[in-house]
């Protein structure tokens, strides 16, 4: 059984439709990472995950259940774009009241803010934390309970580059443990070695869906190699290029070859029996390249029909 089952889902707002025909899944044990332009979708997604919207066609399922099922809400955290607190309070106090909310254990507390990085803060007052510590704080909330299934929407927003890899070593573990995660994100820079699966929308459409491996040859995106030292870069340019690959030179004794189609072994071979680089780099498509190129393809897409 699957976590979440999304079931030719739309939704409407009056005469507007924010999804059109959705079916998404998620699985146990899974970071399925959700991506899109502001207005794409995404939050109304996580909205119909968590029960706070009901959907206007098709069928959402959560653990096999409604979302407004109090069992499925116990097994859910949620981590919000914007979170918000009483700023008056402590951070152990803010922490220790959504606990009581959450029916969690309030042994858990201390834990999660040492493993948040806020133990040293965790009897400062909420209105004196940094964007990036109330930031902390959210996810140290959304982590009460245990829960089962992890919605985290913008989750790296004001934190620094060390607090970001520190959260994605956390779901790392997390997923580790069985942990099933929606991770909502504009920052794409790193991301991609923490998810099993992206899911890319635009205007409530779902353009694609599936491993980073699977959507870079869906989109036949090159990897691009690059060799740096070389003594022969030129006649094995023109080699390169005889053979109908796309190539550039880098720098004074380097070269750039575009690998397409399963290429990449046979060029690093003939780069290596042809020359003796001093160095080589592999650069393949990353997940701003693969959703720049659906982006980019559904734009073509609406403009020719426009016309």
């Amino acid at each position: 059984m699957n976590v979440i089952d999304i079931e030719g889902v739309s939704q409407r707002y009056g005469h507007s439709t924010v999804l059109h025909q959705l079916n998404l899944s998620l699985a146990e044990g899974e970071v399925l990472g959700l991506f899109g332009h502001n207005g794409a979708g995404k939050t109304t997604c996580m909205k119909l995950v968590l029960g706070l919207l009901q959907a206007s066609a098709g069928q959402v399922r959560v653990f096999g259940r409604l979302p407004s099922d109090p069992h499925v809400r116990r097994l859910l955290g949620y981590l919000p774009e914007n979170v918000t607190f009483y700023p008056q309070l402590s951070g152990l106090e803010t922490l220790r009241h959504f606990a009581r909310l959450k029916g969690a254990a309030f042994t858990q507390v201390d834990g999660l803010l040492e493993e948040v990085g806020l133990a040293g803060v965790a009897h400062r007052r909420v209105k004196t934390y940094s964007k990036g510590m109330r930031q902390r704080l959210g996810l140290a909330q959304a982590l009460l309970g245990a829960p089962r299934l992890l919605l985290l929407d913008e989750p790296t927003v004001g934190l620094d580059p060390i607090a970001t890899r520190d959260l994605y070593r956390l779901l790392d573990r997390l997923r580790s443990q069985g942990t099933s995660v929606i991770l909502c994100s504009h920052v794409l820079p790193g991301v991609e070695a923490h998810i099993n699966r992206a899911a890319i929308l635009t205007q409530g459409r779902l353009l694609a869906l599936g491993s980073l491996h699977s959507l870079r040859e869906e989109a036949g995106l090159p990897t691009l190699i690059r060799a740096h030292g070389l003594k022969h870069a030129g006649p094995l340019q023109q080699r390169w290029n005889n053979a109908g690959h796309v190539t550039e030179r880098w720098g004074v004794e380097g070269l750039e070859v575009a690998a397409l189609n399963g290429s990449k072994l046979g060029l690093l071979r003939q780069l290596l029996n042809d020359d003796e680089p001093a160095d080589v780099e592999i650069d393949p498509p990353s997940l701003e390249d693969i959703y720049r190129f659906y982006m980019g393809r559904a734009a073509a897409t609406a403009t020719g029909e426009a016309v």
